[in-house]
């Protein structure tokens, strides 16, 4: 499973009610970077049959099944550092991650 802080929670939510339009925000991953994968974010227009839709307080995250065991347990953050903000994935999957913090590997 998935789990949003509620600094996430209010972030998606603000980014979906501005957009006007979608169910959520999509979480995936592809395969890039030099160390194997990186996090793809989109909006969520709808959900497929191969999808699994997490919702937590109001908020809708989907993720393809197949990036599922390479996100288990996985929370996600919103942090801002001075003028900077972002997303910050605490992923217990990851065991190594490149220098730019682009891209992460896991355990197969």
């Amino acid at each position: 499973m998935i789990k949003l802080t509620g600094s996430a929670v209010n972030r998606v939510s603000e980014m979906v009610a501005k957009r006007g339009s979608g169910i959520g925000l999509r979480i995936g991953v592809t395969e890039s970077g030099c160390s194997g994968y990186s996090y793809a974010l989109d909006f969520a227009e709808t959900a497929s049959d191969n999808d699994v839709v997490i919702e937590q307080d109001g908020v809708k995250i989907v993720v393809a099944e197949s990036s599922m065991p390479l996100l288990d347990g996985m929370e996600l953050d919103f942090v801002k550092q001075g003028l900077n903000q972002s997303f910050k994935f605490n992923n217990p999957n990851v065991v190594s991650a490149c220098g730019c913090g682009e891209s992460f590997s896991v355990t197969k």
